[in-house]
């Protein structure tokens, strides 16, 4: 099951919340920085020992003060007009969180928008890969709920269609 949310990814009760990160792990703006912030400083002590994190790829940290168990990591790709194997890239981004978050016994995981923040990849874009991906790997894993938390209603409203444009 996939539910598209308006929200603060933060405050969401899931096994596992996904963190928009860097290649290096240590922290950055936007979702990345909010998500930091949260957890507390023992969540960056711990980034430091992963030897960060290349594009598409995802690793798990604990969640320390957020109220899920863990946070899966994975820097999304920069978005260079389509012409750097960009949306392979962001596929590979949710189907390895996924592929972890079901590792970990993760039952319940929330995304939010990877990339289209200061990466700058094109929400109409993005949001219909995100929710393909998620559907696809939902179709082989029942036991799994995904919630795509969006930040703003622009956002949520581009996640929506896309959920029927997929669905349909």
């Amino acid at each position: 099951m996939l539910r598209i949310t308006l929200g603060d990814i933060t405050k969401v009760e899931v096994d596992a919340i996904v963190n928009a990160a860097n290649t290096s792990l240590l922290g950055g703006g936007g979702v990345d920085g909010a998500i930091h912030r949260a957890a507390g400083p023992e969540l960056l002590a711990e980034c430091r020992m992963l030897n960060g994190c290349k594009t598409g790829q995802a690793k798990l940290t604990k969640g320390y003060r957020l109220p899920a168990k863990y946070v899966i990591h994975t820097p999304g790709p920069v978005w260079n007009g389509g012409k750097r194997n960009e949306e392979e890239l962001l596929k590979n981004c949710y189907e390895n969180c996924l592929k972890l978050a079901a590792e970990h016994g993760c039952r319940t995981v929330a995304f939010p928008s990877i990339s289209t923040g200061i990466y700058r990849f094109p929400l109409d874009r993005a949001s219909v890969i995100a929710v393909g991906a998620i559907l696809e790997f939902l179709a082989l894993h029942s036991d799994m709920e995904v919630q795509m938390v969006c930040f703003d209603k622009e956002t949520f409203q581009y996640y929506q269609n896309a959920l029927k444009a997929v669905c349909s």
